[in-house]
């Protein structure tokens, strides 16, 4: 056989959570045509990757990311390929693009994901030409797409295309009997079109962009027992999954979200909940989490957690940073889009006197620790504040609260001022756990969004150094093809896709990675201008030297960091459809022998 392209000489890891073995991989039409311990012929190969001393797994997994703008003007999708993520899922968080129009996106993704509402308004004025789910796969395929596509529809979308922004939004509206069987119908229609399942969201902090509907929830936190009910009995029938993120202030929703995937006298529910972490505000959730999955499950649900296994560090412009709407003064300022009015608020003493007040109240469930000494200061006009807490500043600007201290700092400087904090995931013991807990699933990257804030597009690689430097240090939690594993096979089987597995006849969707550059270069961050975007910057990873090669489809498209050819030119990945009943389709004859 002449095959398109050889990786030879590589620690192959199949995606199964086999042990590793030394092989030569040949691929041909997209696909693995042999994996074999013998050297492979050569001959008439255009493309041979000297793998020895590296490892060949398969593509990653991201099952959580913002994507769906972005992807619109920017198909290749390098942030995430570049660092070996080869498939990725949209449509998280109850938000898609697949139902509403330019204006109702900017204002459902604008403030929520942290995308300047009028590049969302832009990108989907400029780019849709789908008016339902089917022809949205169809637009995406026309694309020169880099990785592989897999989505869920949103409910917010739904539930705003049918009843409207405002209607939508508002307390004690329900749809109409027609306006519910329309998001039935479209619900319908999505997973006919390979749609792995809904999103829906019960946060919140997340709140609306624009003028009309500003600062409201987002539309899926307004539905009622009975329209969920209805939505997820398709789900249930269809045995697709239901993402979704419980309202984190009332214990109760997310008791009802997690036992909700029982099958008591029908269908479980496959159900994907966010997220487990290790927050420092609330330290003791994180030990009920695990326990919640395995009682799940064991009455028969099928429950996940989403968990991000690297520390949970985000950094802040000023005040534009999603954890402050989690409290009322916070979530006032940023009502305030216009900077002379929010900046006569910061001013004003009243205000102030509030926002003390809720900083100050460490009662009840919050996801920021609302710790002002936990805030390391890393850029500012002001040279004299760069290295210190906000607490800190404080201090030495003669005894001035912590809250004082910040927003005398955001009146003085505005976005110039730059700080960083880590809110979860900050103790290795509990991230090891995490790592390894069948109830959870790891993935919540949040790429695409909140471009300034946080950048974990290289994750999955910083869970693989974690795995080795615990085996060096002799104290190993998990091993590498564990590991990997769980990054690749282990999630592609649990939504029904053809991903995530290394074996003779599965897709030729892999990554070499260079084990010894598994290092302190994976927790940097880097800037990089987003084109579509209008440049802005945004907060990245870079190590180039950490994934030598990025393979998807059978072709090359990232060498040591740098595009190929191809990437943005031709499409390589495509819109992987779930497969009815959701289980991944047998791999060709021969599939994960090994040829001697």
């Amino acid at each position: 056989m002449t095959f398109d392209v050889i990786v030879r000489d590589g620690l192959w890891f199949d995606g199964t959570g086999a042990e590793p073995q030394q092989r030569n991989l040949g691929i041909k039409d997209g696909r693995v045509a042999t994996v074999s311990a013998e050297a492979l012929d050569e001959t008439g190969c255009t493309e041979v990757i000297n793998a020895g001393g590296k490892w060949v797994l398969p593509g990653m997994v991201d099952i959580h990311t913002h994507y769906d703008i972005e992807v619109l003007g920017g198909p290749s999708l390098v942030e995430s390929l570049r660092h070996g993520v080869t498939t990725i899922f949209l449509g998280s968080c109850s938000l898609s693009t697949v139902h509403v129009d330019p204006v109702d996106a900017g204002d459902l993704f604008g403030r929520v994901e942290a995308i300047p509402r009028r590049h969302v308004i832009d990108g989907v004025t400029r780019h849709k030409t789908w008016t339902n789910a089917s022809e949205y796969v169809e637009a995406l395929e026309s694309l020169p797409l880099g990785p592989n596509l897999a989505a869920f529809v949103g409910h917010s979308d739904m539930r705003t295309a049918t009843m409207g922004l405002d209607r939508a939004t508002r307390k004690g509206v329900r749809p109409t009997r027609e306006e519910q069987a329309r998001m039935e119908a479209w619900l319908t229609e999505a997973l006919d079109a390979g749609f792995i399942g809904m999103s829906s969201q019960q946060l919140l902090f997340d709140k609306l962009d624009g003028d009309t509907c500003r600062s409201r929830t987002l539309p899926s936190t307004f539905a009622k027992a009975r329209e969920l009910r209805r939505l997820n009995a398709i789900l249930r029938k269809r045995d697709r999954v239901l993402q979704s993120g419980p309202n984190i202030k009332n214990p109760l929703n997310i008791l009802s979200q997690s036992l909700s995937s029982l099958g008591i006298g029908r269908k479980k529910l496959k159900t994907s909940l966010l997220s487990a972490a290790d927050i420092k505000a609330l330290p003791f959730v994180i030990k009920i989490m695990g326990p919640i999955a395995t009682v799940v499950n064991k009455l028969g649900g099928n429950f996940r957690w989403q968990h991000l296994p690297v520390p949970f560090e985000v950094y802040a412009d000023g005040i534009d940073l999603v954890i402050f709407e989690e409290f009322g003064s916070g979530a006032a300022a940023l009502h305030l889009s216009e900077e002379f009015a929010r900046n006569e608020l910061l001013r004003d003493e009243e205000y102030r006197r509030t926002f003390r007040k809720d900083y100050d109240s460490k009662y009840g469930p919050r996801v920021w620790h609302r710790d002002f000494f936990d805030a390391e200061i890393v850029e500012c006009p002001d040279a004299s504040v760069v290295g210190k807490s906000f607490g800190q500043v404080g201090l030495d600007r003669g005894g001035l609260h912590p809250v004082d201290a910040f927003l005398d700092l955001v009146l003085e400087h505005g976005t110039a001022l730059r700080w960083r904090t880590t809110i979860s995931n900050h103790r290795p013991e509990f991230l090891k756990k995490l790592a390894k807990d069948p109830g959870v699933q790891i993935g919540f990257s949040d790429a695409g969004a909140h471009l300034r804030n946080m950048a974990f597009y290289n994750c999955g690689l910083r869970l693989l150094k974690h795995v080795v430097e615990a085996e060096k240090a002799g104290a190993p939690f998990m091993s590498v093809e564990h590991a990997v594993h769980r990054l690749t096979g282990e999630l592609a089987d649990w939504y029904g896709l053809d991903a995530g597995h290394l074996r003779e006849g599965d897709r030729a969707d892999l990554v070499v990675i260079d084990p010894t550059k598994l290092d302190a270069s994976l927790e940097e961050y880097a800037e990089s201008p987003v084109e579509q975007f209008g440049n802005l910057s945004r907060m990245v990873n870079r190590n180039d030297a950490t994934v030598p090669v990025v393979i998807v489809a059978g072709r090359p498209v990232i060498r040591e960091g740098v595009p190929t050819e191809v990437l943005g030119a031709e499409r390589t990945g495509q819109f992987l459809r779930c497969e009815e009943p959701g289980v991944v389709p047998a791999p060709q004859p021969g599939a994960g022998a090994l040829a001697s």
